[in-house]
């Protein structure tokens, strides 16, 4: 399949004012309306970069994969159909919630819900950040997801490559409590520049999702998120630091939904992939990401 990144994130809370505050007040993202029982929320001149919609649960929902054209969609539907995976059409209500042209929707064997895109809808209005805040996006796509695999990390992740084209960027072996088992964590490259738009953890998550990554393109910007995080007394889940794989400066706060955001700045591109050489990172940091502070 030819994806080009990921276009966007849809999350799910019982109250959507609860994260129209804190994308607004904290992450500087600007919260317009998406119509009956759902919030858009922009990250640059697309409708939107995430949605929320209200639901009996605070989770994440689903992931949505940009791709480039119709050739491409209907060659990804059919990839899907060989494989024998369930494909489900967009109904007219979902393709106007999504403000896209067509778009199907699948489940990998783990359960993570997949959307595939095809075009979307905008009037290019300028995003206006409550914060002054801006988002690297564009041919990069929106950022990057880390989904779950606890019980069944092979069969995604040959899905994930097989069926859905996604291409080892480097991996590692993580241990979750010091002495106790490694779970794996995958870091997958779409057709673009972004070292990862999507990583698979064999990790469980009863929110749906690890985290997902919003990066800016000032670091005085990832400092400025620090200081509304605290002010807004929103939970802190790492310290600043920087990742050893994508070379990220970040920091990671918890969500209304439950799931991490990782706020960074100087994410790794890579313009020639064939010259990166697989390969497997033994820390996820070079400095900082004290994780244990979101267990205190």
């Amino acid at each position: 399949m030819d994806i080009r990144g990921l276009s966007y994130v849809v999350a799910q809370h019982k109250d959507l004012q609860a994260w129209q505050s804190f994308a607004e007040q904290v992450l500087g993202m600007q919260a317009v309306p998406g119509g009956a029982g759902t919030l858009w929320l922009k990250a640059d001149e697309r409708a939107y970069r995430i949605i929320v919609e209200k639901g009996a649960e605070n989770r994440y929902f689903a992931s949505g994969w940009e791709l480039p054209n119709e050739e491409a969609f209907a060659q990804a539907i059919e990839k899907l159909e060989a494989a024998k995976v369930q494909v489900h059409r967009a109904t007219d209500e979902l393709r106007a919630s999504r403000n896209c042209i067509d778009l199907v929707w699948f489940n990998d064997p783990a359960g993570n819900r997949h959307e595939l895109v095809l075009g979307f809808k905008t009037d290019f209005r300028r995003f206006v950040s409550p914060t002054g805040t801006q988002f690297v996006t564009g041919d990069l796509g929106m950022g990057h997801t880390v989904l779950p695999a606890p019980n069944n990390f092979d069969a995604t992740w040959q899905f994930l490559r097989d069926v859905m084209g996604f291409r080892l960027s480097d991996f590692m072996r993580h241990h979750p409590e010091p002495g106790g088992p490694a779970a794996r964590i995958y870091f997958l490259h779409a057709n673009c520049g972004r070292h990862h738009s999507l990583a698979l953890a064999e990790l469980p998550s009863p929110t749906g999702c690890i985290h997902i990554m919003l990066e800016v393109p000032d670091m005085d910007e990832v400092g400025r998120a620090m200081d509304r995080q605290q002010k807004a007394g929103v939970r802190l889940l790492a310290t600043l630091g920087r990742h050893v794989n994508d070379r990220m400066i970040s920091f990671y706060l918890e969500s209304p939904s439950g799931f991490a955001i990782e706020y960074g700045y100087g994410g790794l591109v890579i313009d020639d992939w064939s010259k990166v050489p697989i390969h497997e990172t033994t820390e996820a940091s070079l400095w900082g990401h004290d994780f244990s502070i979101g267990f205190r």
